[in-house]
Protein backbone atom coordinates (compact mmCIF):
# COMPACT_ATOMS: atom_id res chain seq x y z
CA UNK A 1 0.00 0.00 0.00
CA UNK A 2 1.34 3.18 -1.05
CA UNK A 3 1.30 7.03 0.55
CA UNK A 4 -1.47 8.11 -2.26
CA UNK A 5 -3.20 5.01 -1.07
CA UNK A 6 -3.31 5.80 2.68
CA UNK A 7 -4.29 9.62 1.95
CA UNK A 8 -7.10 8.09 -0.37
CA UNK A 9 -8.01 6.11 2.72
CA UNK A 10 -8.09 9.12 4.88
CA UNK A 11 -9.62 11.48 2.67
CA UNK A 12 -12.27 9.07 2.07
CA UNK A 13 -12.51 8.00 6.07
CA UNK A 14 -13.22 11.95 6.35
CA UNK A 15 -15.79 12.30 3.88
CA UNK A 16 -18.03 9.85 5.06
CA UNK A 17 -17.32 11.29 9.08
CA UNK A 18 -18.53 14.50 7.59
CA UNK A 19 -21.60 13.08 6.06
CA UNK A 20 -22.51 11.36 8.89
CA UNK A 21 -22.26 14.37 10.78
CA UNK A 22 -24.36 16.44 7.76
CA UNK A 23 -27.25 14.06 7.85
CA UNK A 24 -27.17 13.86 11.93
CA UNK A 25 -26.15 17.50 12.81
CA UNK A 26 -28.20 18.85 15.65
CA UNK A 27 -27.89 22.21 14.70
CA UNK A 28 -28.13 23.95 10.96
CA UNK A 29 -24.57 25.13 11.91
CA UNK A 30 -23.03 21.59 12.68
CA UNK A 31 -24.17 20.83 8.93
CA UNK A 32 -22.86 24.30 7.58
CA UNK A 33 -19.16 23.41 9.19
CA UNK A 34 -19.77 19.36 7.79
CA UNK A 35 -20.25 20.76 4.09
CA UNK A 36 -17.37 23.06 4.36
CA UNK A 37 -15.09 20.49 5.36
CA UNK A 38 -16.37 18.05 2.95
CA UNK A 39 -15.43 21.16 0.40
CA UNK A 40 -11.96 20.86 1.90
CA UNK A 41 -11.66 17.04 1.59
CA UNK A 42 -12.68 17.96 -2.35
CA UNK A 43 -10.03 19.64 -2.44
CA UNK A 44 -8.12 17.30 -0.72
CA UNK A 45 -8.30 14.54 -3.43
CA UNK A 46 -7.84 16.77 -6.13
CA UNK A 47 -4.32 17.46 -5.37
CA UNK A 48 -3.88 14.02 -4.37
CA UNK A 49 -4.77 12.92 -7.91
CA UNK A 50 -2.84 15.84 -9.07
CA UNK A 51 0.28 13.95 -7.52
CA UNK A 52 -0.88 10.68 -8.53
CA UNK A 53 -1.45 11.43 -12.08
CA UNK A 54 0.65 14.24 -12.73
CA UNK A 55 -2.05 15.93 -14.79
CA UNK A 56 -2.22 19.82 -13.90
CA UNK A 57 -6.50 19.40 -14.93
CA UNK A 58 -7.47 18.16 -11.13
CA UNK A 59 -5.49 21.14 -9.36
CA UNK A 60 -7.78 23.48 -11.47
CA UNK A 61 -11.03 21.75 -10.46
CA UNK A 62 -9.84 21.92 -6.71
CA UNK A 63 -9.15 25.29 -7.43
CA UNK A 64 -12.79 25.88 -8.81
CA UNK A 65 -14.30 24.10 -6.36
CA UNK A 66 -12.70 25.89 -3.22
CA UNK A 67 -13.46 28.90 -4.54
CA UNK A 68 -17.48 27.82 -5.27
CA UNK A 69 -17.15 26.14 -1.44
CA UNK A 70 -15.47 29.64 0.13
CA UNK A 71 -18.64 31.98 -1.58
CA UNK A 72 -21.04 29.26 -0.85
CA UNK A 73 -20.00 29.11 3.04
CA UNK A 74 -20.85 32.72 3.09
CA UNK A 75 -23.78 33.02 1.48
CA UNK A 76 -25.10 30.15 3.70
CA UNK A 77 -23.19 31.95 7.04
CA UNK A 78 -25.29 35.08 5.67
CA UNK A 79 -28.27 33.15 5.60
CA UNK A 80 -27.89 31.23 8.93
CA UNK A 81 -27.38 34.72 10.46
CA UNK A 82 -30.73 35.92 8.61
CA UNK A 83 -29.21 38.60 6.97
CA UNK A 84 -29.78 39.33 3.34
CA UNK A 85 -27.29 39.33 0.57
CA UNK A 86 -26.81 42.91 0.33
CA UNK A 87 -25.88 43.51 3.94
Amino acid sequence: MTALDVLMLGLALGVFLCLYRALRGPTPADRAVSVDILGVLMVGFCAVMTVATGKDLYMIVGLAWASLAFVGSLALAKFLEGRSFDD
